[in-house]
């Protein structure tokens, strides 16, 4: 992959989907400035980052100011922010609610800061969380979406709306140069097993021959991407002009059911599909709409089910056997 960047700085490159951020753009020949204060994400990510000379990690919390990051030499030539800080996992933005708040909010606006104070693009990593439950089908970037603001889940989903508010308030008002990217449901190696999110709590169970737990029904549906594939699609919006919102996600659609029943199937496991209480306002239906990225960005997911699936779960088999 060709970005073009000679400097990116990542906020959350710890994390699943940071660490994969950071190693493509090291691998296309960018320069790499990793942020993260580790309270979600693992230095495991990153060790194998460390000895690359272009790459450098600081640890630090970005509700804080960027102010005197103490980055590497050459940081006036940084031409990218990449903000994906955030607490992501459902288990993790109910344990740190104010923390999830404030990351959205003060850490967005020293991350934008940062960004025009270097004249450096900024992308910001939102989510499908911000279409809510929708009333919509599939999900377009003109759609508002249908959010609970004080429900368990609002830390996140509020978060996120407010992040792309200021982010848009800032290229209004001050020209700066942005890019808002919403993610939907993304899986791969370096998800944490006990993150609570679907997949890997899927692969987990099945591999320690526990029964699979479905919220509600399991007729409620779900769109997933490869974490290839997602970072390839962050990459291109960052390397362009276009400003968004654009949904970056895979347009197929499964029930959970079916994608427990998968994940069943793929481990040779015997354990069985069972259903648990509805989680508090779990959206009934989740697919993207990706006209935007196919057409202004010449992107769309690579990897298939089946093989994403396979590589997760030999990830989770190999860490498993290792611990």
């Amino acid at each position: 992959m060709v970005t073009g960047f000679t400097h990116a700085l990542v906020t959350g490159g710890a994390g699943f989907v940071g660490s994969h951020v950071c190693e493509s753009l090291l691998r296309s020949g960018s320069r790499v400035t990793c942020v993260d204060n580790f309270a979600t994400g693992e230095r495991d990510n990153i060790a194998h980052l460390l000895p690359d000379p272009g790459f450098a990690l600081v640890e630090h919390d970005v509700t804080e100011p960027l102010d005197d990051l103490p980055v590497p030499d050459g940081v006036d030539d940084v031409d990218v922010v990449l903000h994906l800080a955030s607490a992501a996992s459902p288990r993790d933005y109910l344990r740190l609610p104010i923390e999830t708040l404030r990351t959205g909010s003060l850490g967005t606006e020293h991350a934008l800061d940062f960004a025009a104070r270097h004249r450096a693009r900024f992308l910001l990593a939102s989510t499908s969380e911000v279409y809510g439950d929708p009333l919509e089908h599939p999900q377009r970037e003109d759609y508002w979406g249908n959010v609970n603001p004080v429900g368990p889940r609002s830390v996140y989903d509020e978060a996120k709306r407010y992040a792309e508010a200021l982010t848009m308030a800032h290229h209004r008002e001050r020209g700066a140069n942005v890019a808002i990217a919403r993610i939907f449901n993304t899986y791969g190696p370096r998800l944490r097993a006990g993150d609570g999110r679907m997949i890997p709590n899927f692969v987990t169970q099945a591999l320690a021959g526990e029964p699979l737990t479905v919220h509600g029904s399991g007729n409620q549906t779900r769109s997933v991407c490869y974490v290839t594939d997602t970072v390839a699609g962050l990459l291109a919006l960052a390397a362009g002009t276009l400003t968004g919102p654009v949904n970056i996600g895979n347009p197929q659609e499964l029930p959970v059911w079916r994608l427990a029943d998968e994940v069943r199937q793929l481990t040779g496991s015997g354990s069985r599909v069972v259903r648990v209480d509805e989680a508090a306002d779990d959206p009934r239906r989740r697919c993207p709409d990706i006209g935007l990225a196919r057409t202004e960005l010449g992107w769309r997911p690579e990897v298939t089910l089946r093989e994403g699936l396979r590589r997760t779960i030999d990830w989770f088999a190999a860490h498993r056997a290792a611990a």
